[in-house]
């Protein structure tokens, strides 16, 4: 399970809720931090979800100076590390504890992972994906100026988060 959702889930053309979280290797970050550049994406997870475990290996392709992805973990510090490595995710996670009652997660209206939520440098957000969906990964790769997917990548068009 995910956070709870406490609100609806962020829509397109909403300003995203502002926030301010942990990262996994020190320090804190705010949304303003970063957006400071450009869009980005918060993907946000739990590292038992199968359907995670699916999609972050191809957010990692898509994580790029044009579109820089950021985890939103809802875990704790040892076990997103062990998620990251064995998924060979590299890209910066951010922490959403559940000790702090998960205050990104909660603000963005989050109850399936994966979410996908881009956020553009006005502070919008402009993109939405919950669960897997290979049209819109593609497309997010396209925004990144990337091709997510490889010949040999056998995977399905969906799946539910």
């Amino acid at each position: 399970m995910s956070a709870h959702r406490q609100r609806e889930l962020v829509r397109v053309g909403a300003p995203a809720p502002a926030f301010r979280l942990a990262r996994l290797e020190g320090g804190e970050v705010s949304l303003q931090d970063l957006i400071a550049n450009g869009p980005v994406a918060l993907a946000f997870f739990k590292v038992s979800c199968p359907v995670c475990q699916l999609t972050f290996p191809f957010l990692e392709r898509i994580s790029s100076p044009a579109l820089p992805v950021y985890g939103v973990s809802q875990n704790n510090p040892a076990e997103t590390r062990e998620y990251n490595a064995r998924f060979g995710v590299t890209f910066p996670t951010l922490l959403d504890s559940e000790r702090a009652g998960y205050p990104a997660s909660n603000a963005f209206g989050i109850s399936i992972v994966p979410t996908i939520v881009v956020i553009e440098r006005d502070g919008t957000v402009s993109r939405v994906v919950e669960g897997w969906s290979k049209q819109e990964i593609t497309e997010l790769g396209g925004l990144a100026g990337i091709q997510p997917f490889r010949a040999s990548d056998a995977v399905p068009e969906w799946k539910a988060g």
